[in-house]
């Protein structure tokens, strides 16, 4: 049966008890229902036509003008080309916060640029570092990367908190990751995850760039056939993508403090570790600065996150970015599954954007406020 598994990422981490969300095409359904019956499996169908789903998200696209900015629409989804466009005008409209630059080139030669957010108030300042779409079919990474800007933009003459950060440190924001992938979930198949470079021995194409990382590579919770959703790909760093970042990381390991991944979905808050189940040695100020960042965030909408360390909360998985940060010297590494628990899964619709980037952003300007008050 050929299906599509959005929650757990991997047949490894299904075990009795566990709940599955997965996709199917029609005509599997049909030999599937009668299956999970037999079995006694208990089932529910949570969207019944994932085609219409879909059109219903992408199909408004083509009165919109991405050119005027000033209209640009932060609460609907938007395609790289537009994220891209969006980048460039803030650098050129905001260069006083705003610098643009790229840290190395995608496999398929896209550019992978990072905003570097902040007020050049001093020669050294700490940095934190964010990046949305990691794994190209959740969209609601990069639009929360890109709405985290706008908020930082709007309010910086007015609330004294984001102020405060912007004078105090640096942000290297990376609204797309994953910009092959991303770009391809929008031109041919909305559930792609992975990286788009191409494999020789098998005709599938991509890694999962968040299994790719340097650290317990290709361990547990990580697959070694090119044709899975979890592949680590040959050999860690593969993934230029991967490559790219980690370099930059490694290079400014010691100014950059902090470091948050947007994923979906799942509505959690994780920290590491992600590969084994151990206890960190900053544990309890990173553990502190969890639980205020999910009750902040609660505190708009009433929506409960679970948080944890990812290993126990999550699943266990190996060769993810947040360990990898983590193991470099990043003190406070999280990676946020936001919303939602899979009714609507990777088709969060755009109606949700707001109340969960609104969300979000108290929960970010939480962890960012606790990492400049110094926990020890």
């Amino acid at each position: 049966l050929q299906v599509d598994l959005w929650q757990p990422s991997s047949p490894f981490y299904i075990v009795e008890g566990t709940v599955t969300d997965v996709r199917v095409p029609q005509n599997t359904s049909r030999s599937l229902l009668p299956y999970l019956q037999q079995a006694n499996i208990q089932y529910t169908i949570l969207i019944s036509d994932i085609q219409k789903a879909i059109e219903n998200q992408t199909g408004l696209r083509s009165h919109r003008n991405p050119r005027s900015l000033s209209g640009y629409n932060y609460e609907t989804y938007h395609s790289l080309e537009e994220i891209q466009g969006w980048m460039h005008h803030l650098n050129k409209t905001h260069s006083d916060l705003v610098h643009m630059f790229s840290v190395g080139k995608s496999y398929e030669g896209r550019p992978l640029f990072v905003l570097k957010l902040g007020k050049r108030s001093r020669p050294y300042k700490k940095a934190v570092w964010i990046d949305c779409g990691i794994h190209a079919r959740e969209w609601i990474g990069p639009a929360f990367c890109q709405w985290f800007v706008k908020e930082a933009l709007q309010t910086y003459q007015t609330d004294p908190a984001m102020r405060k950060m912007l004078t105090q440190l640096y942000f290297y924001i990376m609204p797309v990751f994953n910009v092959d992938g991303y770009h391809f979930s929008w031109t041919n198949d909305r559930f792609w995850r992975k990286t788009r470079s191409k494999n020789t021995r098998f005709r599938c194409h991509g890694v999962d760039a968040n299994r790719n990382w340097k650290v317990k590579w290709c361990d547990e919770g990580a697959s070694f056939h090119p044709c899975d959703d979890t592949y680590c790909g040959p050999f860690p760093e593969s993934e230029p993508e991967v490559k790219a970042v980690a370099h930059f990381l490694r290079k400014h390991r010691k100014q950059i403090k902090a470091y948050l991944s947007f994923h979906a979905y799942a509505q959690m808050l994780l920290y590491p570790y992600s590969y084994k189940y151990a206890t960190i040695p900053n544990f309890s100020c990173v553990e502190l600065a969890a639980y205020n960042a999910v009750n902040a965030l609660h505190s708009a909408y009433g929506i409960r996150y679970r948080y944890g360390p990812a290993s126990s909360t999550l699943y266990v998985s190996s060769g993810s970015s947040m360990d990898w940060a983590y193991k470099n010297g990043i003190p406070y590494a999280f990676a946020f599954e936001l919303r939602d628990t899979g009714h609507f899964g990777f088709l969060l619709p755009e109606t949700l954007i707001k109340p969960t980037c609104t969300e979000t952003m108290l929960a970010v300007k939480n962890i960012t406020l606790h990492l400049l008050k110094k926990c020890h």
